[in-house]
């Protein structure tokens, strides 16, 4: 029995899959009944023309890249001998009977070369099926996703704002309620003995940026006088109960405490045992009018600033140790001793006073010397106004500030 005779040309032309024959160079052989109707070309218009001149890239779309993808493709398939199969690419094709418009098409292309007996490159079987619809398809529900997405993202929102607005609510009552403790707890101006001081206290702004700051004076025996500014690591209502508990130990450490040093102790032993007390500074000074000396030590605390009757600013900071809760075993604090004649003013003060983001505190210190030596005929009062006034910035700052001014 004889095998049939096989017709492969009429074979190519009725292959269901859309096909053009392409020389080495990409001319075009032959195309196949599927590619005709796919393209909407008629055959005599695409035998023996450049595969490129055929179907040209849209020239309005300045980012169109198919003819380059497929010269690119159909150069690797001619040079390894090896099929290559092409990534969903877009290629316009110019509409039948309607010269330079140009349809949106999407393709899957396939380049397989086709072999001699000596292995070389006779054609290249260029393969494509369309995929226009399936991308438009896609495209319409993406769009319905993203029109879903978009109001589902408007809700979620509108939910948000909602739990903004509760928590903005709850911490302007929470700064009102830390600004009441604090309020309560630091002492009012008065009379320590026969001595008066400035105080003040200018808290953050925001309702979380209230603080642990806090200021203490005792009147101690003999005509001397406690006076102790701290600072609490935090912010808000925790925050100010912290250094309701601190300032009230070392106010109750002061009065018994051999000095500064060993109240600070006292204190830093104290503050291992009360929850976010850890990293708080505090400087305590002890004024002795008597003596005419000031002895004080500071647990990493900004020095006090010693004003002259000459204008000169003096820094006490020769008794500078950690913070409180720093150490893990305890070790005695330094403490220093400085003299001061009639009408000189000490100056005790939180970090918010001096300190700015992205600049060096002696940069701070040196705008609070200035300022002292500016205004240093002033009152407490008076001074105290006038160093609130120039030192923070006019729209707040994000830290408290607490001061206490005493002429001695």
């Amino acid at each position: 029995m004889s095998e049939p005779r096989i017709d492969y040309a009429a074979v190519f032309r009725d292959l269901p899959g859309a096909v053009l024959l392409l020389t080495p160079q990409f001319m075009i052989a032959d195309v196949n009944d599927a590619y005709l109707r796919l393209s909407g070309r008629e055959r005599d218009r695409l035998i023996g023309r450049s595969l490129f001149d055929a179907f040209p890239d849209n020239p309005d779309d300045p980012e169109a890249s198919g003819q380059r993808n497929l010269r690119a493709s159909l150069r690797r398939a001619v040079s390894t001998a090896t099929t290559d199969t092409m990534a969903l690419q877009r290629y316009d094709v110019e509409a039948p009977g309607r010269p330079g418009v140009f349809e949106e098409r999407y393709w899957s292309p396939v380049n397989a070369p086709v072999l001699g007996p000596d292995g070389e490159v006779l054609l290249v079987i260029h393969r494509v099926e369309e995929v226009t619809e399936l991308i438009r398809a896609r495209a319409e529900t993406d769009d319905g996703k993203r029109d879903r997405l978009e109001a589902d993202l408007y809700t979620r929102a509108r939910e948000l704002q909602e739990v903004n607005d509760r928590l903005r609510a709850a911490h302007a009552r929470e700064r009102q309620v830390a600004l009441a403790l604090q309020d309560a707890m630091l002492p009012a101006p008065r009379l320590v003995g026969h001595h008066r001081a400035a105080v003040r206290y200018q808290p953050a702004i925001g309702a979380l940026n209230v603080c642990g700051d806090w200021y203490e004076l005792e009147d101690l025996p003999g005509d001397r006088m406690a006076v102790a500014v701290g600072d609490v690591v935090g912010h808000g209502l925790a925050a100010a109960c912290v250094m309701g508990q601190l300032r009230s130990a070392l106010s109750a450490a002061v009065l018994v405490a051999d000095g500064p040093a060993r109240a600070l102790e006292v204190l830093g032993l104290y503050a291992h045992s009360v929850a976010g007390a850890e990293s708080t500074t505090v400087v305590q000074a002890v004024i002795d009018w008597t003596a005419h000396t000031i002895t004080y030590s500071s647990a990493g605390h900004p020095p006090p600033a010693l004003l002259r009757p000459d204008g000169h600013v003096e820094f006490l900071d020769r008794a500078t140790d950690p913070p409180l809760g720093v150490r893990p075993d305890h070790v005695a604090r330094p403490e220093a001793h400085t003299p001061f004649t009639d009408g000189t003013v000490l100056v005790l003060y939180t970090d918010g006073l001096i300190e700015r983001r992205r600049e060096d505190i002696d940069i701070g210190l040196a705008r609070l010397a200035d300022s002292l030596t500016r205004h240093r005929g002033a009152d407490p009062e008076a001074l105290a106004d006038a160093l609130l006034t120039e030192l923070l910035p006019p729209d707040g700052t994000t830290d408290d500030t607490a001061l206490v001014i005493i002429r001695l």
